[in-house]
């Protein structure tokens, strides 16, 4: 998921003048629709904390989940099992692992930024398809 290579610069820092070599994926803003829903119960066999239910709500609705394959919803729902440990019991030494599977997974702005991922609005359909000019108009003028 996440692209190798450091965080773009803004224009007229960049010390390359070489385009890049990953350019931004380009995601239209609607929520996505099709995620897996979390289990009933978590591995351990306890119900999820109200606070990883809504985090889950939020996670599988991002547009970009639209990208992602099997093997990243699992990702995603390991991240939940992790997230649920922290809201649970307070656990703190998974918070460092929470974060960095968050920023793979592109829960944030910046984060997104990181991953080269731009929401874009969606694109208007076109009520009139561009008409041909014929040459024929032209021929003797």
């Amino acid at each position: 998921m996440p692209i190798a290579g450091r965080k773009p610069k803004p224009p007229g820092q960049a010390r390359n003048r070489n385009k890049p070599t990953y350019d931004w994926t380009e995601v239209e803003q609607v929520p996505f629709k099709g995620g897996p829903k979390l289990p009933t119960r978590m591995p351990n066999g306890l119900p999820w904390p109200p606070a990883t239910k809504q985090w889950w709500k939020v996670v599988s609705a991002m547009p970009h989940c639209v990208l992602w394959s099997d093997s990243d919803w699992e990702y995603a729902l390991d991240t939940a099992y992790l997230k649920a440990m922290f809201h649970m019991q307070g656990n703190h030494s998974v918070a460092t692992e929470v974060r960095n599977r968050e920023r793979v997974l592109g829960t944030t702005a910046d984060y997104r930024r990181d991953l080269r991922i731009k929401y874009v609005d969606k694109k208007a359909e076109q009520e009139t398809p561009a008409g041909v000019t014929s040459l024929d108009d032209y021929r003797d003028l």
